[in-house]
């Protein structure tokens, strides 16, 4: 398969192109600079020079592609607009007779709202979260676009590799005082990068269409609990402050009420339709490796 990813330099984007690449597949993948190029060049991922905000200078590019796989987000721009235009150049029909491309189109847990730490699954009932409230619309046009054969995919807290959200746990416990949103008695659905990955690798190989996941690894740990690894993996010296989302600072106040919600998710359906096995299924026991991991990729 010829695959087009957006965001390849990511956290999510570039596992998943190098998922792609060593299931054999032919891979391009969309770049800012010459200097992010190179590590995908590294990785054998063809790199595409472009930004989201210019999508016609790549979307000769993209309509090469068997599978289109939407993995970047700008929250500091108009994610809703730049989400949409990228979807208008990936939801184009191909050529008469040509078969229909795969779109995968990356959502992600917090559109399912605060589940008050009960599991979810695809068929309940989503309450966005204001700080996503604009991406239910367009997952509707994935899935109901007759011209691509389109799947929604909501990965739960991303970790392992650089750290993603999990980031902000291991910098404040090796400088020493980590601030965590909410009072850490909460749930946070989880998924490691890798095991994140293989699920876009296997909805893509499987054809999949007019389906939603939720891809998370059915760890039930308490926020609490994993930051407590997480500053004994550091040297356990680390002051943990657990602040209300209230008082973060304006800028950051719809991430922090994201941050401390109480989620659960069942990975159920992407087990059944996909295959999908996680095999990093306990954040907190792996902490210390984490920990490395996160350093190391500074």
């Amino acid at each position: 398969m010829k695959v087009f990813i957006t965001g390849a330099t990511g956290t999510i984007g570039f596992h998943v192109a190098r998922a792609f690449r060593r299931a054999g597949h032919e891979v391009a993948g969309l770049v800012r600079t010459p200097a992010k190029a190179k590590l995908l060049e590294a990785e054998e991922i063809r790199p595409v020079l472009g930004t989201l905000q210019s999508p016609a200078a790549w979307a000769d590019e993209a309509a090469q592609a068997s599978v289109l796989v939407h993995a970047a987000v700008d929250y500091t721009a108009d994610a809703a607009q730049l989400d949409g235009q990228v979807l208008d150049v990936f939801l184009r029909p191909g050529a008469p007779g040509a078969p229909k491309r795969t779109v995968l189109y990356t959502s992600g847990i917090w559109i399912q709202g605060d589940t008050g730490g009960v599991p979810v699954d695809e068929s309940t009932p989503i309450q966005p979260h204001a700080k996503v409230a604009w991406r239910p619309a367009l997952e509707r046009r994935v899935l109901a676009s007759d011209a691509v054969r389109g799947a929604v995919l909501r990965p739960a807290t991303v970790y392992g590799r650089g750290g993603s959200l999990t980031a902000m746990w291991f910098q404040g416990a090796v400088e020493g005082d980590v601030r965590v949103f909410g009072d850490g008695a909460n749930h946070q659905a989880m998924v490691h990068v890798e095991d994140l990955a293989d699920a876009y690798v296997r909805a893509a190989e499987r054809s999949v269409a007019g389906e939603v996941f939720l891809l998370a690894d059915g760890s039930r740990a308490r926020v609490r609990d994993m930051v407590d690894a997480v500053v004994r993996a550091a040297g356990g010296k680390a002051r943990v402050t657990y602040v209300p989302p209230s008082q973060a600072p304006e800028a950051m106040r719809k991430l922090a009420e994201c941050l401390a919600m109480d989620q659960a998710a069942d990975a159920s359906k992407a087990r059944r339709l996909l295959g999908w096995e996680p095999r990093h299924t306990d954040f907190a026991a792996g902490a210390a490796t984490y920990l490395a991991a996160w350093k190391a990729s500074l």
